[in-house]
């Protein structure tokens, strides 16, 4: 029985889906202008565990996920302009054209590295234009929008719930909003569903003149097309809930009456960095590609996403992703070089906390707690009841998208390439017959050899462990063999 916080409804409460055939999600994705940002990760992991978990409970063919891009926006046309202005020669189209691309690339690569799983869809907003036209078409009919001068506007007052998801009043609203002030609008709150393009900027022809969509119908549209009028769940950040998502509900709802559109509304909380709002100014701002070009494994990001609940505010602080690269070398240490097999069964207390919520402070918890039973693959006595709990290990961890790689390539991709298992071996032999020369001459000059490329040395009575350091070296490794 999973539990979900229902932003709608302000409680938590069992989910309970349309059809437990078809569970469907829809989740906002990006605006592909630029890099994603430290936060813009946050929604992309937390709504990749309740997939995993939707299909853990409902089956992998029985869970559908929608995650958007939106390849048209001013930011977009802004970015194109800005090489044209400084010497590309390529019409606007065409640099529009490669921005878009390049930048889905780049978040392709950077959510692939924090372990995310590629939703069952990804559609991009210029690939459904009809669907918005007709869309808007149908809301002019009904009397809920309006068109003028080339714009086509939401009459918001039409729409008598709004405002129910945010818990604010129209009148509140325009008194602590910036709306935009436009001779042509009704009431200061309505907002655009169509707008004109100039002559050099993306456009599409419509019932209204030559233009492009405006931002809240583009998901609206996509949703209904591919999970329909009524789906399951709708989330995203909380800086989505007003005016986005409120406004999409407005005009999903009053296109199509007889439908519910999202049962279940989840909203993560914003991220800091080291207590502080991530600013530019601040000097505190990092895209997810900048954490990973400094060195940290994209399993390490996502280790510090998961130890806070997705509903509390999130700090990132290098003493965090120190601790987190510390655990999954020892959770590491525990499953070896074991493979990923679903046919094992995960362990049901992290299930439960995930269903209680997506409680993945408390799963991880409750993984260490697993993991604490299972001697290391390095362990003297390790043994096949080991080998079994370790793949047990393996296949509960994948439900929070943990420990996917081996333990070797663990290795590898923190240190920078360096298969640290090597020398970890070596150490291992030079160890046992140390022990039985009582010479233990080879054994400290490989720890200083090692310490000198930048390379911890954690020694027990039957484990070893490397960890590289700030200063490690994968090159110079090469000197020592």
């Amino acid at each position: 029985m999973i539990k979900l916080h229902n932003t709608k409804t302000r409680a938590k409460e069992i989910f309970t889906p349309i059809d437990p055939d078809n569970v469907r999600m829809y989740v906002c994705g990006p605006t592909v202008y630029d890099r994603a940002h430290l936060g813009n990760g946050r929604p992309v992991v937390v709504f990749d565990v309740l997939y995993r978990l939707l299909r853990h409970v409902y089956g992998a063919d029985h869970v559908t996920y929608v995650r958007n891009f939106t390849d048209v926006d001013d930011k977009i046309n802004a970015t194109a302009l800005a090489r044209q202005q400084a010497g590309d020669a390529r019409p606007l189209e065409a640099l529009i054209r490669e921005r878009t691309e390049e930048t889905i690339q780049w978040y392709h690569d950077d959510m692939d590295a924090l372990g995310a799983l590629r939703p069952n869809f990804e559609p991009r907003a210029t690939e459904y234009i009809g669907p918005m036209v007709a869309m808007i078409e149908g809301l002019i009919a009904s009397g809920h929008a309006y068109a003028v001068e080339g714009h086509v506007l939401f009459r918001v007052r039409s729409y008598k719930n709004y405002g129910a998801l945010s818990g604010r009043s129209i009148d509140d609203m325009i008194a602590g909003a910036r709306v935009e002030v436009a001779p042509y609008k009704e009431d200061p709150m309505d907002f655009v569903l169509w707008k004109p393009s100039s002559g050099d900027e993306p456009g599409w022809d419509s019932p209204w003149g030559r233009g492009r969509p405006g931002w809240h119908i583009e998901c609206s549209a996509m949703s209904y097309e591919l999970l329909g009028a009524s789906f399951d769940i709708h989330g995203g950040g909380l800086d989505l809930q007003f005016p986005h998502h409120e406004n999409e509900i407005a005009q999903s709802c009053c296109a199509h009456p007889e439908a519910s559109f999202a049962n279940v509304w989840m909203h993560n909380e914003m991220l800091q960095v080291e207590g502080k709002k991530m600013s530019k100014s601040l000097g505190n701002f990092f895209t997810v590609r900048d954490l990973l070009d400094q060195g940290y494994p994209g399993e390490v990001i996502r280790m510090v996403y998961l130890g806070t609940h997705y509903g509390k505010p999130m700090d990132w602080t290098a003493e965090k992703a120190e601790q987190a690269e510390a655990t999954l070398d020892w959770l590491y240490s525990r499953v070896g070089d074991e493979l990923f097999d679903e046919r094992w069964t995960a362990n049901e207390k992290v299930v439960a906390a995930l269903s209680n919520d997506l409680n993945t402070s408390m799963a991880l918890t409750e993984l260490l707690e697993e993991a604490k039973l299972i001697r290391s693959r390095h362990h003297p006595d390790a043994d096949g009841d080991d080998q079994t709990a370790a793949a047990e290990l393996k296949r509960t961890a994948h439900l929070l998208g943990l420990l996917h790689m081996t333990e070797t390539e663990w290795q590898i991709s923190r240190s920078r390439g360096a298969n640290l298992t090597v020398w970890i071996d070596k150490l291992k032999k030079l160890r046992v017959e140390a022990i039985e020369s009582k010479d233990f001459a080879a054994v400290d000059a490989l720890k200083s050899a090692l310490l000198g490329v930048g390379v911890e040395v954690r020694m027990s009575k039957s484990e070893v462990e490397l960890v590289p350091g700030p200063n490690f070296d994968p090159a110079k490794l090469e000197s020592l063999k």
